[in-house]
């Protein structure tokens, strides 16, 4: 979620902060391999919806692979697509002047709408649980709220420190364990069968859990802190 709106005053320019070591060794490696072949009359939003339609096929995938496994590597496709596009479409917004709300919203509503479907489609393949994924479905999109009230009232875009590429690998890491694996159980615990993307998703889930609560707990500290000095 790059394609952020941004001032030509650099006192209003969101700042932009990425503890994610793995995110910020990505960007030059989609900067300088696909940003040099991005065609000059293509704008940052139809970069966007590449990305989201490579998301949606990767969806429809994951849904259809409950009929064959071997379609989660079209899943794998989308989602690799979508990450790609994802912070492509910021670095041409940036590069031609285009940042935008507007794009930004776009950006936005994109990603929320293609983790969330995307957990609901590994569960109704049967690749995961839906025990397990019905705890996962709020926290990304919980996540991508809480940065976009950062960039509106502190004027920061912070991402949490399981950023999208992380979400995006630990999702291509279940659909390798599901093309090996399928829907058998591979570990029983108090009489409940795990799957493996259940053990994946558990392993994921808890620290993204808590990195959503700590960013929004800091988030109203600050604005209560906002709040007084402003008394």
């Amino acid at each position: 979620m790059n394609n952020t709106s941004a001032s030509g005053n650099d006192e209003n320019k969101v700042k932009k902060i990425v503890p994610s070591k793995l995110e910020n060794a990505f960007y030059p490696i989609v900067y300088n391999t696909f940003g040099k072949i991005v065609p000059s009359w293509m704008t940052p939003n139809q970069i966007t919806l590449i990305g989201s339609l490579g998301g949606l096929f990767g969806i429809i995938c994951a849904f259809l692979s409950k009929y064959n496994k071997v379609l989660l590597i079209g899943t794998i496709f989308g989602l690799l697509t979508h990450i790609i596009c994802d912070d492509l479409d910021g670095y041409v917004a940036r590069k031609k002047n285009m940042s935008s709300d507007a794009g930004a919203f776009f950006d936005l509503i994109t990603d929320i709408l293609h983790i969330t479907y995307l957990l609901i489609a590994l569960s109704f393949s049967g690749i995961a649980s839906f025990e397990i994924t019905i705890f996962l479905v709020p926290v990304y999109g919980l996540l991508m709220f809480t940065a976009m009230n950062y960039i509106r009232y502190l004027n920061e875009f912070l991402f949490p420190r399981l950023g999208p590429i992380e979400t995006h690998l630990l999702f291509i890491a279940i659909c390798i364990l599901g093309m090996i694996f399928g829907s058998e159980p591979v570990l029983e615990l108090s009489g409940f069968r795990f799957k493996a993307a259940d053990i994946i998703f558990i392993a994921g889930g808890i620290p993204m859990y808590y990195e959503m609560i700590r960013l929004q707990i800091q988030l109203f500290k600050r604005l209560k802190l906002k709040d007084d000095e402003k008394r």
